[in-house]
């Protein structure tokens, strides 16, 4: 599974900027105090502790559930999207075939089972019996491999990338030299048999995604001719539990009850995405124009949700990781001295402490301390040391000019930074921008919406961009955007870690893998693609006028959606 480059993840991650990620005077920023250890909220579900303050307006709604979402582009094919919230809108529509519990186990979806051959390259999966899509249409094997067999299309450039599955005769399907994948067989009508030419620690999660529907998106399929299945992003036909209804840009995204649900019709009748953004999105919680939203997990939002009284307030721990990300074709950050140097010369814990005041953690490996897999033993933790920084720039050859900006070969070493208006970004920004200056660095912020941002870094016109990842479900995840052929926005390329990549997704034992992920992290920096800057807790709450939210860091809110009711 690929690890995006996201706004965020599965609805948990916007915060409220009310207030700012902190006070500032001039170009000076000020640090809040952090909250006592007495006043930092344990992780697990706060319930309301009044829910008759529920606002009127809320009440008013009698079979409809509304969640916060932003900036949805409008790609709603869980295939071809390239904007993590795009995702969260496909999570309503399609189920997958694997899922996720709230640990991270994989347990049946729309499979009912699945078994792997001794030698880990066999995997055959069982559909469970009369599934159908959201128009009643059966829902076959044959779904299932028309599904894998777009993804290893020559033309597929999707957010997913089956390489590393290595499906036996997938690349000669790429190649045009088969009509079919040999590796991809229909034994009967319910079970697809999936045969790869080596063992994977991601196989089963790769190819146990949501399932598309070859009558309404194959029709017509021929390898390398995509234009008709992209034609219906806007016009999705899935078999989770809504479906789509209708996009209205910058406004809203609807959905009904799906009759034909696997696991029963949802009990509430219409749900609704309202798209909001981090200065809106507690005002329209507070006075009830939406139901669920996330924030950013500091102790001033948490205490005016508690103040609400009608929030259900929901904690957990984040598998996802903030960073900034350089971009290798630019020639001064070729140079490893440059990278390391901005890595020394920003002050990332002030970040996380002003943004997150004691629910964040600096990063200095690409997963998060939830995983099993998390371990910085012998990896630089570049803590914030400016006069190591000026010593790596002189070692590169960047002398201070006349006004402190260093210069090389008659080019000033300014940098240009993608970033998105959120909290973490309000406070990223101007640190940044000190704390650069302060070694010789000049510091150019473009704050664009998602989408203007994703153009630009696809086109290469920028030096550094700010993203964070989206939800990490095994370190592969953390790291696969450093892997040679997944690194053309950013030109990063370093053979070394390349095979340990490789390595790390076909070692099935865990505790190999852990020492295969530590050399890793180790190598990475000493090389480093990204800044990594912080993880954080997922904030979210729920309105007291609805049960049944159980959000996690796995599923979101989508996991327990089937599930919510309206309070009577």
């Amino acid at each position: 599974m690929l690890s995006r480059l996201l706004p965020g993840i599965k609805n948990g991650s916007r915060g409220m900027s009310r207030a700012g990620a902190a006070l500032l005077l001039g170009s000076a920023l000020l640090l809040p105090a952090l909250a006592g250890a007495d006043e930092i909220l344990k992780e697990g579900v706060t319930p309301a502790a009044d829910p008759s303050q529920v606002p009127a307006a809320a009440k008013l709604r009698r079979d409809t559930v509304i969640a916060g979402i932003t900036e949805p582009q409008g790609i709603f094919n869980p295939y071809f999207f390239s904007n993590g919230w795009d995702e969260n809108v496909t999570n309503v529509i399609f189920s997958r075939l694997i899922d996720w519990d709230s640990r991270g186990n994989l347990v049946p979806g729309l499979a009912e089972s699945w078994s792997i051959s001794p030698d880990g390259k066999t995997y055959t999966i069982k559909l469970r019996p009369h599934l159908t899509f959201s128009d009643g249409s059966p829902l076959t094997a044959q779904d299932m491999a028309f599904t894998l067999t777009v993804q290893l299309d020559p033309k597929y450039d999707g957010p997913y990338d089956l390489s590393l599955v290595h499906i036996a005769g997938g690349e000669d399907y790429k190649a045009g030299k088969a009509d079919s994948v040999s590796g991809i067989k229909v034994l009967d009508p319910l079970t697809l048999q999936v045969t790869t030419t080596q063992p994977g620690a991601t196989t089963l999660a790769s190819i146990g995604g949501p399932v598309l529907s070859k009558a309404w998106y194959g029709k017509g399929y021929r390898r390398g001719e995509l234009d008709y299945l992209r034609s219906l992003n806007g016009k999705p036909l899935g078999n989770g539990p809504y479906v789509y209804e209708k996009y209205i840009p910058g406004q809203e995204i609807r959905f009904h009850a799906n009759p034909h649900f696997y696991r029963g019709v949802p009990p509430t009748p219409r749900f609704i995405y309202r798209i909001t953004n981090p200065a809106t999105n507690f005002q329209l919680f507070q006075t009830g124009e939406t139901d669920y939203d996330g924030f950013t997990s500091r102790p001033d939002d948490i205490e005016q949700l508690k103040m609400l009284g009608f929030a259900n307030i929901n904690l957990y721990g984040s598998s996802d990781y903030s960073q900034i990300q350089f971009n290798l074709r630019r020639p001064a950050l070729q140079d490893v001295n440059v990278r390391e140097a901005l890595i020394y010369g920003l002050d990332r814990q002030k970040i996380i402490d002003v943004v997150y005041q004691g629910y964040g953690k600096v990063a200095n490996v690409p997963i998060a301390p939830i995983s099993w897999a998390y371990n910085t033993q012998g990896v630089n933790p570049f803590a914030y040391n400016p006069d190591k920084a000026r010593q790596l720039l002189d070692a590169a050859g960047w002398k201070p000019g006349a006004d402190g900006i260093r210069v090389k070969d008659g080019k000033r070493l300014e940098l240009t930074l993608l970033a998105t208006k959120k909290v973490l970004n309000d406070a990223l920004i101007p640190i940044a921008k000190e704390n650069w200056k302060q070694i010789g660095v000049q510091l150019n912020p473009q704050v664009l919406d998602f989408n203007a941002l994703l153009a630009l870094r696809h086109a290469g016109n920028y030096d550094l961009a700010t993203f964070s990842t989206s939800t990490l479900n095994d370190p592969h995840d953390g790291v696969w955007n450093f892997y040679t052929t997944q690194a053309r926005d950013t030109g990063y390329s370093n053979p070394q870690v390349d095979a340990l990549i490789n390595e790390g997704n076909a070692t099935l034992d865990v505790e190999k893998r852990k020492a295969i992920y530590l050399k890793l992290y180790q190598l990475l920096a000493t090389d480093p693609p990204v800044i990594l800057l912080g993880y954080r807790e997922v904030l979210t709450a729920s309105s007291a006028r609805v049960k049944g939210f159980r959000p996690d860091i796995y599923n979101g809110l989508t996991g327990s959606l089937p599930d919510v009711t309206i309070v009577k």
